[in-house]
């Protein structure tokens, strides 16, 4: 199967190595493992290993071995290693960001990024985009999601906004027009950095 050139960074090789460069240069001073790598950015095994191999071969991640575990962590020593960071971080952050800043909420049921950055990532064409649309369905406090959107915004520097939404809006048949629009069009499931659409 043909993968698709990734549209938010096009001259990284690949979504998985955004993804993976997203968890590891974000969070400089932690290690992770391959399959805790896999099962944040949502990609298999082999292509987890095949390149955080080539990025650990050019430098950017070091690696050790830990019994069977091989852990991986960002080379903060690395010459471009501020500007990488700063560039992933603007390009793939939304998903690791995200995911941390919600970490310990309650009340969420699914946590959706859709919009322009979510048809990006799902490989369709177009401009960069400017801010970063978040769906939350469940019953969270709007001042909970108030201030996450303002944590987002200044950890991303660009705008991120939340909607909120409650399961059964989100399931019924006879569905909003926004919901209609929502799934016809990618999405991207914060937690298991599945994309859809």
């Amino acid at each position: 199967m043909k993968t698709l050139a990734p549209q938010l960074t096009p001259f990284v090789r690949s979504d998985a190595v955004g993804a993976i460069l997203a968890e590891t240069l974000g969070h400089p001073d932690r290690e992770v493992s391959l399959a805790e790598l896999g099962r944040r950015t949502g990609a298999s095994g082999p292509v987890v290993h095949r390149e955080v191999g080539r990025l650990v071969e050019s430098d950017v991640l070091r690696d050790r071995q830990e019994g069977r575990n091989r852990l991986v962590r960002a080379n903060a020593e690395h010459p471009l290693f501020a500007l990488m960071r700063d560039l992933i971080v603007a390009t793939y952050g939304p998903i690791p960001v995200l995911r941390e800043l919600f970490e310990d909420v309650g009340g969420v049921e699914r946590l959706l990024i859709y919009g322009s950055w979510a048809a990006r990532r799902a490989g369709e064409s177009g401009a960069f985009p400017n801010d970063i649309d978040v769906l939350v369905v469940g019953n969270v406090p709007r001042r909970t999601l108030t201030k996450i959107a303002t944590d987002a915004s200044d950890r991303l520097d660009v705008p991120v906004s939340i909607t909120r939404l409650l399961v059964e809006d989100w399931e019924a048949e006879d569905a909003s027009p926004f919901v209609v629009t929502v799934r016809s069009r990618p999405t991207v499931d914060v937690m298991t950095s599945e994309v859809s659409g």
